[in-house]
């Protein structure tokens, strides 16, 4: 069985070292929902974090 993993939106936003809390805290809460978020220190700014929501 294959599963897929679509991206539904991406986003950049400030550097801030707390908000892998609330990621942490999406990706509890909804992953029944089939929902998946992502946080990644931006490669070409590491003042700016690229937040990521997927379905799965």
């Amino acid at each position: 069985m294959e599963s897929k993993i679509e991206i539904v939106s991406t986003v950049k936003v400030q550097f801030s070292a707390d908000l892998y809390k609330i990621v942490d805290a999406l990706n509890r809460t909804l992953k029944h929902d089939d929902m998946m978020f992502g946080l990644a220190l931006d490669p070409e700014d590491h003042d700016k974090m690229v937040f990521t929501i997927y379905r799965t």
